[in-house]
């Protein structure tokens, strides 16, 4: 078992999660939160499968993570 950290986005047509700590594209979808998270834990198991574990990084890259809004002048 390996802990991995999930960013899950809610979209106007669903959810797209996608995990970090990995070398590649790895993302997964669904209708629900749920669904979209059990895509991407599958999604994470098939790529290991695939391409081995030399995928992971040895360590999670990111320590914290953060969702901020802020205003940006156009």
């Amino acid at each position: 078992m390996k802990q991995f950290r999930i960013i899950i986005e809610k979209h106007s047509d669903g959810y797209v999660a996608h995990p970090l700590g990995i070398k590649g594209a790895v993302v997964g979808k669904g209708d629900t939160y749920e669904e979209a998270l059990a895509d991407v834990k599958s999604a994470i198991r098939c790529y290991i499968e695939v391409f081995g574990k030399e995928t992971m990084e040895n360590e999670s890259p990111v320590s914290e993570t953060f969702l901020v809004e802020a205003e940006v002048a156009i």
